[in-house]
This record gives C-alpha cells, structure tokens and sequence, in this order.
C-alpha cells in the first residue's frame, strides 16, 4: 500500500488536535446521526436482514479461500470479452501501468469514477508526475481535489465540509480546474451541484480516457459492477473512447445469484436507498456500445499478506459501505483525516495496518483507536468482526510475532512504546496462571484499597488520565462467597 498521509502524526496526536475543532466536530455529528437514523430505517425494511447478512457473509468468505480460481476465471472471462487484463503486484506496478496505458493514446487527461483503490495508491498523483491531469467526477471528490485536501469519509469523502466552505472552495479554485463557478454563487444545495454539473460536463464531453474502480466483479462472465447516486459514473464509464479500471482482488463475487445479495445490502447500508440510483454493469466491449478498449488492473498491494492471517482476512470481506463509520464514536469525534489514510473509521483501523503493515507509528497506533464497543460490526453487511480483528493487531504490535509482509513469512518485533505494557501482561499472566498468589493479591488490594491513587503514575496516566480508575472491593469475591455461602455450590 502507498505511503500514509504526507505530514500526519499518529493517531493519538491527529485526534487531539481534530477533538478541538468546533466545526469538524458539528459537521461530523450531522453527518454521520442523519445518514445512521436513515440506515437504520432502510435496513428495518427487509424481514430477512439477519439472513442477507449471513449470506454476504458465507459468499465473501467462500470466495476468499478460492480466490485464486476465481482470478483466473475473471481473466478468462474479461479477456473473452475483450478486455486486457494486468497483474499489480503494489501501488508502484499498478500506476505504472495505468500511466503507460494512458500514455499509448497520447492523452493528457483523464476523468475519474470515485475509487478508494486508485486513492489507496495514490494514482493521481503518480499520474500528475508523468504530465497527466486526472479529474475527480464525483460531487464529493471533486470538492476534495479542489480544495487540495484530503478524503475524510468512504462514502462522502467531504463529510468534515460544510456548505458555506464548499461554496468558497468552487468560487475560489473551479476556474483554475476548467469552467469557473457562476457568478453569485450561494451555498443552497441546488446551486453547488449546478456549478459542479456545469463544471464537469465539459471534462465528460471531451475525455476521451476514463478511470474506475470497481464494487464487484462476477466471474462467471467477467463483469465489472459500478454502483453510484450522482450519475458521473455512468458518464466516466460509457463516453470515453479507454476504460482502465483498478479494482482489488477482494472485489470478486462467483456468479450474479451471489451479486444478488449484494445489491440488497449495500445500498441499505451505505446511502439508505432500498437500490443505488445508477447500477452501471459492463462485461468487456462491444462495437456497439461503450469504451472500444477496456483494461482491468486487478491490484494486490497486500491484500494476499493479509489473506494470510486468519483473523485478519475477514477485513477483506469489506463492500465499502461506510456503515462503522457512522455508528463509531471515536470517528464521530476524530474525523477521518487523523486515522492517516483513505480508509478512515474502524474498518481503516484493522485494513491499512494489514495492507501497510505495522512499522509506522501511524499504523501502530491504528488498532488502538477504538472503544472496543462493538457498534461496527452490529451494522456490518458483512459481519466483518472489527472489535476482534482490533485486539488481534493489537496482540501484534504490542508482542510481535509471526506475519506475512509481501509474500514472505517474517517474525515482527514489537513496536516501541509498549515495554510497561508487555511487563504488566506477562506479570498478570503468571499471577492468573496461580490461585494462591492471585487470592493474596486480591486481598492485599482489598485491604489497601483507601491508599490507592485516584491516577496512575508515569506512563499508566495516559490511561488514567482520560478514565476513572475501578474502586477496589471492600472484599475480594472469593472471600465473599465463602463467607455467605461457606464453601458450598462448588465455592473454593
């Protein structure tokens, strides 16, 4: 996976800063409670939710331990159909091909359907290096690239802007991009998306290279699925002469019955629509109909690394719906710019440490930015169990231990800053591990409990600073229930 953010801190230091930000804060809070209250009411709709669920669930995992026959079947099918397909192995061999594709037919310009994989390894930028201008089409993208930012959210990547903002971003930058924002511009809804339809119909009419990613592949036939609300999609998709689509490897679903399911749960769970407003599908090329000449870039960039870990795959399962996010107390707090990548939010925090790995400070810090309490995979389509995938990476960056990093396995060693924190679990492991000694320990506390400090001292008060710490029982429950109950119903 391409590097974190440029400049970010690790998560710890990115919330903080991000907590003391008033508007982000209001910005947030309406964003992600309107968008879950309508969910919540979308999803009530379907009797059969639990059992859509599970189904989404048993496909993607079916799907993940057959993964490499269904590959090949998506090549032979795409390419019977008469597309190319290309094999990245990371973010460097994926853009490198995108750009040699774009270069071979001499174009300078290509327009963009919303893509978290082409922002996973930063393919714009890769592209600008070589001379090319790549257009964001989607409202929310477009609001992004003009603003020179970064996306904050899966499913609305300008959640933390408000109107007013976005509203002196295109009066301020449209003009340096292609045709300006009219005159007089207000911050009504109506007339921010008339100047960014206005704005991006000339780059639709004269791009003759278009850019996607994917939602799904069927590998029965070899076809791509695109779903989207606003349109540009199916502008960036049918209107160019070249479609190059990147799409990861996870992305595959067996035949259209499995699609089935799919196409139920993801709009529920992403925009609160019972189906997406543009379901665009396309298998190849036709003389008819569409792009003359279709390429697919099927991108690992880590994705086989983390297939490896069988805790850790069931982040694969993810459809990019964006429902932990709005649900995530810590995400509703933070914004997604402190979690340093394109995947913000919980399932951001279990996928880029597996996708990058855990040698930066910003991805050692990922799996600790949660509470644990387990509203992410209540609403997961997929039944993706982040609170487990959480402690699990965060058993490896505190111990270490076996891992698969491209394609080899190696032994990590445990990230700085946790040596308090091995000490404390290896001291409580071999107290737990004898009755005797953790009876004492528990009375001796007991008996202790007014001389206990209301805050922990060195590095346990960042813990303590931001929690209470538990109140000590007069009387440890060994001791109770021998007391009360004297040593009957099996009692020690």
């Amino acid at each position: 996976m391409s590097g974190t953010f440029v400049g970010m801190p690790a998560f710890p230091a990115a919330a903080r800063e991000a907590v003391g930000d008033a508007t982000l804060r209001g910005n947030l809070r309406h964003a992600t409670h309107t968008i879950r209250d309508k969910r919540a009411r979308a999803v009530a709709e379907l009797d059969d939710w639990a059992a859509l669920r599970e189904a989404g669930r048993r496909i993607k995992d079916h799907t993940l331990r057959h993964l490499d026959r269904y590959l090949v079947q998506v090549e032979e099918a795409v390419t019977a159909a008469g597309g190319t397909v290309h094999w990245a192995a990371d973010a460097d061999e994926a853009n490198a091909i995108v750009a040699r594709l774009v270069e071979e037919t001499g174009e300078r310009e290509v327009v963009k359907v919303k893509s978290m994989a082409t922002q996973e390894i930063g393919l714009n930028e890769a592209l600008g290096a070589r001379g090319i201008h790549a257009y964001e089409t989607d409202l929310a993208e477009l609001i992004v690239q003009l603003g020179k930012d970064r996306p904050s959210h899966i499913l609305v990547p300008a959640i933390h802007r408000n109107r007013g903002e976005i509203r002196d971003i295109f009066r301020s930058e449209m003009g340096a991009w292609g045709r300006p924002a009219p005159e007089g511009l207000t911050d009504t809804p109506a007339e921010l998306a008339e100047a960014a339809r206005l704005h991006l119909r000339e780059k639709f009419l004269r791009a003759r290279v278009g850019i996607s990613g994917a939602n799904f592949m069927v590998a029965e036939t070899g076809t791509l699925v695109v779903v989207e609300s606003e349109g540009n999609g199916r502008m960036c998709l049918t209107l160019p002469e070249t479609l190059i689509s990147v799409v990861g490897i996870e992305k595959i679903v067996p035949s259209w019955r499995d699609l089935e399911v799919f196409l139920q749960t993801l709009p529920r769970s992403s925009t609160a629509e019972r189906m997406n407003p543009y379901t665009s599908m396309w298998t190849g090329t036709t003389d008819d109909d569409g792009p003359r000449t279709f390429h697919l870039v099927l991108l690992d960039n880590g994705r086989t690394d983390t297939l490896a870990d069988e805790v850790g795959r069931q982040a694969l399962r993810c459809i990019r719906c964006s429902a932990c996010l709005n649900v995530c107390p810590v995400y509703e707090r933070a914004g997604g710019h402190a979690y340093g990548s394109v995947y913000p939010g919980p399932i951001g925090a279990i996928l880029s440490p597996q996708l990058r790995g855990t040698g930066s400070e910003i991805d050692a810090s990922l799996p600790f930015a949660s509470s644990l309490c387990g509203a992410c995979y209540e609403v997961c389509p997929v039944a993706i169990d982040i609170p487990e995938v959480l402690v699990h990476l965060r058993e490896r960056v505190v111990q270490g231990g076996p891992a698969v990093r491209e394609g080899n396995r190696v032994v990590l060693k445990p990230a700085k800053g946790h040596a308090a924190e091995r000490a404390a679990m290896r001291a409580a492991g071999w107290a737990f591990a004898r009755p005797g000694t953790l009876r004492a320990g528990q009375r001796l506390a007991s008996r202790s409990r007014r001389l206990h400090p209301r805050s922990l001292p060195g590095p346990g008060r960042a813990w303590s600073d931001g929690r209470d710490l538990p109140t000590v029982p007069a009387e440890p429950f060994r001791d109770w229930w021998q007391r009360t109950h004297g040593g009957k119903d099996g009692a020690e």
